[in-house]
């Protein structure tokens, strides 16, 4: 059930899976594009929503616990 590019083996089945939360919003303002002629002033609100959906997916992922790198140093600290 997948496709062998040369002698690469690609599962479509694990890629399926991957959450996509702004493609919808994406292929809108792609589409908009496309039918315009590359406008940009013609997009305006698909380019507006592409923005809000991408604005609001960086805010979600923010961790409270810090960067590795941090918590690496933090640990290190404490051998010395």
């Amino acid at each position: 059930m997948g496709r062998k590019a040369g002698s690469l083996y690609i599962n479509p089945k694990k890629f399926s899976s991957l959450h996509k939360p702004c493609m919808k919003e994406m292929i809108a303002f792609l589409n908009c594009l496309a039918v315009n002629n590359n406008s940009n002033d013609k997009c305006v609100r698909q380019k507006e929503l592409l923005s809000v959906c991408m604005d609001s997916q960086a805010t979600n992922k923010r961790k409270s616990w810090g960067s590795i790198n941090y918590h690496l140093q933090r640990l290190s600290r404490g051998r010395k």
